[in-house]
Order: C-alpha cells, then structure tokens, then sequence
C-alpha cells in the first residue's frame, strides 16, 4: 500500500483536533488528543500486563540494571516512562506543581509504588527514568504499566496509556497462558481501539517442567497465529523471555545465560520495530487514527441530532439560559466573599505580631535544640500549607465552575535559616560545670553572620562580657582581699543573653517570612481577582437559539471535514 499523503495526514489531524474540541464525551476527547499529541512524538514501547507477570524484571533485564522496582509482592504503582539520559535519575513530577529530580531511582519507591491499602498515590502526574542505554539513545521510551489485576483505578490509566505505545508488549504467564481476563483485555483494550501493533513475551516457562514446556509451546504457536499483528516483515509477535534468570544473566555479563533465557532474540526484535517505526512512523500510528475517527464521527452525528431537536421542539432554553446565568451569579458571589474571608484570615495568620505570639517560643527553642529544621518543616510549613490551601481552594472553584485555567499556585521561597553566632565568655575556660552552661557557638543554618540585629546584639553582648572580664582583672589586681562579684550572677547574665540572641534570630526569621508571605499573597491576589472576575463577565447573555446554532453549525462543518478527509486515506 502506497504511503498516505503528508498534508492529507496533518489535515486529519487538525480535523480530529478539532472535534475533540466539540465533543462532550470526555473519554473519546483524551483517547483523541493522545493518539494527535503522539504521532511525532518519539517511538514508545508499552509494557502491559496482569501484576507479577514480570514487567517491570523484563524491562530492567533490556537495560541490564535494576531501574525499575521490583518484589515479590505487586510495586508499580504508576506509568513509568524510561527516556535516555547521560547518567541514572528520576523526576516526578506532582499534582501541585511540584518537581522531584533525584540521581539512581531509590525515590521510585517513595512515589511510584503502592501504597499499603494497593492503591496509587493520587498526587503523582508524571514519573520519568533516565538511562544511559544505547537502544534509548535511538529516540526510543520504554513505558512500564501498572499491573491489570487489582483496581479499576489502575485499569483506567493502563487503558489510557496504551493508546500512546506504538508497540505494546503483552507479557503472559506460562503457568496460565491467556486467560479469559488476558482475552478481553486484548479485544477490548487493543483490537477495538486499532492498536494491532503488539508482541507477546511469555515469561516463568523456567519454572515448568520440560514436558509442560513443550505443551505450553504448541499452545503459544497457536496464540501468535490466532493474533495477527502489524510488524515489519520477518518479525515473529511472539518471544520466550525468562525475565528473572535474563536479569541475573545480564547483570553478570553471562552471555550464554541470557541466551538461553531468550533475551538477545527479543532485544533484535524491538530494535527491528523500532528501526521500522521511525522510518515509516504512519504505518504504525495512522491505523489507530483511522480506528478512531467512526467514532468520533459517531459522537458527532448525535451531538447534531441532540441539538437539532432542542432547536425544533423549541424548549424552554431562554429560561434554561437565565437559570444558568443566575447560578453562576449566586456562584460569584460565594466564591468572591470565600476568597476575600480567606485572604483576610490568611493576613491575620501573617500579621507579625500573631506569627511571634504563635510561633516566636518554639522557632526559639528549635535553634537552641539544633531542631530548627525539623521544626520548620513539622511545625511552620504545613501551617502555611494549610493556610494558603484555604484561599487557593476559592480560586479552584471558580477555575472549575467556570472552566477557566488555573492560574500558578500561591508560593514563596521560605527565608534563610538564621545562624546565631555566641559570644565567647570567661566561663568557656573555667570549671566544666560551668563550660556546659555556655557553649562557645552554635550553628543552626546558613545565611546569619553577625548582620542585622542579631549582630548587634552579638556585639553588644561580646563587649558587655569583655568590659566585665576587665572589671574583674582589674578588681584582682587592686585588692585580692576586696568582695569578688557573684559567679552564679554572672552564668546568669551571659545565659539569658544567649537566650535574647536567640529570640531575636527566631524574631527576626518570622518578620521575612511574613514580608515575603504578604508579598506573595499581594501578587496572588491580583491574579486571582481576575481569574474570577474574568470568568463572570464571559457570561454574557444570548438569545437561546444564537448559540445553539452555532454550534450546530461548529459541529456540522467539522463533521463535513473530517469526512472528506477520512474518503481521501480511505484504501
């Protein structure tokens, strides 16, 4: 078959791009605007199947080192995409824009695991492995998938997931070959939505008998017969890989082990599809475009009829229209004084004076304990976490009431930590009793040198304990028979100096916090204001048959398109 035309291509991608737009299905939009989103992207490699199956072992044997997590028990708790990269790292990325990079994959285990009840970690979007291996180099990604067994949560984002591999890898157990379960999931989840693309590895036949071996064979010759996959000529669609002894294999260099757990020929094979699909990557990402589209002209069709009927009974839709106006009226006007009760609590938290009534008394001990860190990450930033969650949570509503984009969080970078440098003291060369009283310094972060009032107060106290220290010389000199000064008032004074260095540091650390808290919430402000405003005066009245209307027409001139493209790549 003769190659499609570039532009008749790109012309059914703007086509189906824009029906997505249109179509008030939400499924079919996202499964419509992936398959669009992929086609140049570079040539991803899926790995699917029940949990235990060995996915994620299969996949670190291709790499030759433990990247991805791996137990006895089910782990993948998310889609991991596998890239190329000069060194092992990882980044994840968080529902609340958050950016986690870290050298090796340890922190998969933190994020992209299960959790104790199986479940996935909701506040995960994205979680990306970087590999220096010469097969990612060639512009491919690996994807490993959660397993297809345990939760409809976890099916959802596998099904999801699997529209954009361009090769899936359908891992199966040789102890069960192809089960009912394994069945549907290939008709429902691949077939039907024209990803006919797919290789079967079947792993754990190391484990059977050599007569249950040969059995499991025949059945696997009939598996691959049955299936008809869309490779490159000469390539099977079906692989024996035993996935742990080819990883133990790999990780000792042991060549003829990893041959023997039929490693090497499934590697040949993966680079051949790749190969082929980066030459002619429309043969493999068009078919499933052109899957698509009857459904998407289907969607459309209804949504005609839908309002072509609306438009014809002429219903109530200008009461319909009023209603809804008043609705988002009502909703403006809860979500305005929300956000402004927020704001003006949020503010109250931050005034200074509260922030050192609240906090002052534990910021100070904190540094005198060495704990300051623990206590700004335990005590100080989840109360702020809170605090603005409460006035960003307005500003959520009134995005997704009015489907409007969200605008970047409130955020600030928190102050230095303070460093308290102590001044030394006769007492740090007396008994050790008293050594223990007074310790010489002590350092609790970066960023305080003896600057602001915490250096004033360093030097006023160095200076008062030297005046008293050549007093008291100049007392011995004298007369040694003269009253010496109390000892004990002394360790007095020099301890609740120290203590007033340190209620300034912890002073002086909750005022920039506040000044830079406020600043934030200045410039927060603003750009929330206009979220919500913007959002109310969009609703703008209009006769109920204008916009009906004109939708139709959207819809009925897309459909059109759409057709006379899909009858120009038709065979």
């Amino acid at each position: 078959m003769e190659p499609p035309d570039q532009s008749v291509v790109e012309n059914l991608l703007e086509h189906l791009r824009a029906a997505a737009g249109l179509l008030d299905t939400a499924a079919l939009r996202q499964d419509v605007l992936r398959l669009c989103d992929r086609l140049t992207h570079p040539t991803r490699i899926a790995v699917f199947g029940p949990f235990n199956y060995g996915k994620s072992t299969l996949l670190n044997a291709l790499l030759g080192e433990r990247a991805l997590p791996i137990d006895l028990i089910p782990t993948t708790g998310a889609a991991i995409a596998v890239r190329y990269g000069t060194e092992l790292k990882t980044r994840i990325q968080l529902s609340n824009g958050t950016e986690i990079q870290e050298t090796g994959t340890e922190v998969l285990k933190r994020f992209a695991i299960l959790d104790d009840n199986r479940r996935m970690r909701d506040d995960v979007t994205a979680v990306e492995v970087f590999c220096p291996h010469p097969f990612l180099q060639t512009g491919v990604e690996l994807l490993d998938l959660p397993g297809t067994n345990d939760r409809e949560a976890q099916d959802a984002l596998v099904r999801d997931q699997l529209l954009t591999a361009d090769l899936v890898v359908q891992v199966l157990d040789g102890r069960k070959l192809m089960t009912l379960g394994e069945r549907e999931n290939l008709r429902d989840w691949l077939l039907d939505r024209g990803i006919e693309t797919v290789v079967f590895v079947v792993n754990f036949l190391n484990l059977m008998e050599p007569d249950d071996q040969q059995q499991v064979s025949r059945r696997m010759r009939f598996v691959a017969e049955s299936f008809r996959s869309k490779l490159p000529a000469g390539i099977s669609n079906l692989y024996r890989v035993d996935a742990l002894p080819a990883l133990r294999a790999r990780l000792k260099g042991d060549i003829t082990a990893a041959q023997t757990a039929g490693l090497p020929a499934f590697e040949t094979a993966l680079q051949a599809i790749a190969h082929f699909h980066q030459e002619q990557p429309l043969q493999t990402r068009l078919p499933r475009l052109l899957a698509i589209a009857p459904l998407v002209q289907q969607a459309l069709r209804c949504q005609i009829e839908a309002i072509t009927t609306a438009i014809n009974t002429q219903s109530s839709t200008s009461q319909t229209l009023s209603q809804k106006t008043q609705i988002k009226q009502k909703a403006q006007k809860l979500i305005k004084q929300g956000f402004y009760n927020s704001l003006s609590a949020l503010r109250d938290w931050l005034a200074l004076p509260n922030l050192l009534n609240q906090y002052q008394l534990g910021a100070t001990t904190a540094l005198q304990q060495f704990e300051f860190k623990d206590w700004e990450a335990t005590v100080l930033k989840p109360d702020w976490t809170a605090q603005r969650r409460a006035v960003m949570e307005w500003v959520y509503r009134a995005c997704d009431f009015f489907e409007q984009p969200r605008p970047a969080d409130l955020w600030f970078a928190f102050p230095e930590e303070p460093e308290v440098i102590l001044p030394d003291s006769k007492f740090n060369s007396s008994t050790p009793k008293q050594r223990d009283v007074a310790p010489v310094a002590i350092a609790t972060g970066l960023g305080w040198v003896l600057g602001g009032p915490i250096g004033a107060a360093v030097f006023g106290g160095a200076s008062y304990l030297i005046n008293q220290t050549n007093q008291t010389n100049q007392i011995n000199q004298t007369d040694a028979n003269q009253p010496q000064s109390n000892p004990s008032a002394s360790v007095e004074d020099y301890t609740a100096q120290i203590h007033q260095l340190y209620e300034n540091a912890a002073k002086d650390y909750l005022s920039r916090f506040s000044s830079l808290a406020l600043t934030a919430l200045q410039q927060y402000e603003a750009t929330a204001n206009s979220v919500i405003e913007k959002a109310i005066a969009l609703e703008s009245p209009v006769p109920p048959d204008s916009h009906q209307r004109h939708q139709l027409s959207l819809l009925q001139v897309t459909l059109d398109n759409l057709n006379q493209t899909l009858l120009l790549l038709a065979p």
